[in-house]
């Protein structure tokens, strides 16, 4: 083993605005052997989120920073190829904890077995996986939609809001997503089934929000912050919930801009939640179950972006923040 070299990004500094190249050290280790307790996985593919950003800040959050000098946190799919832990054995497939590296070596915490024969590798990362559980959860929990509520996502083309819409969908609501572009636009509805689309590039998203929306927002998903949950909060119905799943538009501004609007929720008596997606980890089992029914009748969906290359990691992760990745956004090692 120890001829075989692993490939490292390290985080170099916390990044202010957009991370790049040079938040990162790049090197090159020989890869070790497995203490007792530890296996050794080969990294398949990795999963690339918009809360990478965050992890690389200091400050109290829902997770610890990563540290300065450490392997770039990183779920992803892998195969065991030793191991000295008595739940796991070589050829085993894994999702974890694996880090931005050709190789994982320590302790499986958290780590759980996925059967490649089930589904594509990458699909672990996607819609039954950690993507696919935040979407469920979020919407389903926090959004609590009823049959013939107007739902709108907000980066609806993307890992999560694509699979929370089509789940809206599948409970029975109208569902209406934004997102950039008219090709975007278009998967939304000839693809996945939504009933409409607002192309935030190129068109006003209050006007949007009028036409798609005449009868008011019961359920906004949000992934984006900004201006665009400004505008969907001046939108909503009486007792209508918006779920904060995430804040894209803003991960990278030192100051993070706060709804102008909040005072939408007073009027309409509405409510505003957080969701962090392992405070559901105890239930991921069956809702994976659930999930994989839906994919098996061809009710759900579910598109990767592919990009191949450990070493064009920080520029693939820009990807995320540019609107450039078109679904789940996934790192062939």
């Amino acid at each position: 083993m120890t001829t075989q070299i692993n490939r490292q990004f390290l985080l170099a500094k916390r990044p202010v605005g957009a991370a790049t190249r040079e938040t990162f050290t790049y090197q090159e280790v020989p890869v070790g052997e497995p203490a007792a307790g530890q296996i050794l996985v080969k990294n398949e593919y990795l999963s690339l989120d918009p809360a990478m950003r965050g992890w690389m800040n200091e400050g109290k959050s829902y997770i610890p920073p990563v540290g300065i000098g450490e392997v770039m946190r990183a779920l992803g799919v892998g195969k065991v190829i030793a191991s000295n832990n008595p739940g796991f054995v070589v050829g085993d497939y894994v999702n974890g904890a694996l880090g931005v590296q050709d190789y994982f070596l320590g302790e499986p915490r958290g780590f759980y077995k996925v059967d490649p024969k089930l589904a594509p590798l990458p699909r672990y990362l996607s819609a039954l996986g950690m993507t696919g559980m935040t979407a469920y959860f979020a919407l389903l929990d926090v959004g609590a939609p009823k049959a013939g509520d107007t739902v709108v996502l907000s980066g609806a083309a993307g890992a999560v809001g694509s699979i929370a819409g089509q789940i809206a969908k599948i409970k029975g609501c109208r569902v209406i997503g934004i997102a950039g572009g008219a090709d975007k636009c278009k998967f939304l509805i000839d693809e996945l089934g939504f009933d409409g689309a607002i192309d935030y590039k190129n068109e006003d998203v209050h006007a949007g929000l009028k036409r798609e929306c005449p009868k008011g927002v019961d359920v906004y998903f949000d992934n984006v912050g900004g201006d665009i949950l400004d505008a969907v909060l001046s939108r909503l119905n009486m007792k209508a919930r918006v779920v904060i799943c995430g804040a894209i538009s803003q991960y990278n501004k030192e100051a993070v801009k706060g709804p102008a609007n909040y005072l939408s929720l007073l009027v309409n008596r509405a409510r505003m939640e957080g969701f962090v997606v392992m405070d559901y980890a105890a239930q991921f089992g069956a809702a994976g179950q659930e999930m994989a029914g839906w994919m098996a009748k061809g009710q759900l969906k579910s598109k990767e972006d592919i990009v191949e290359g450990l070493e064009t990691f920080p520029e693939t992760l820009m990807k995320l923040f540019s609107g450039e990745n078109f679904g789940k956004l996934v790192l062939k090692v």
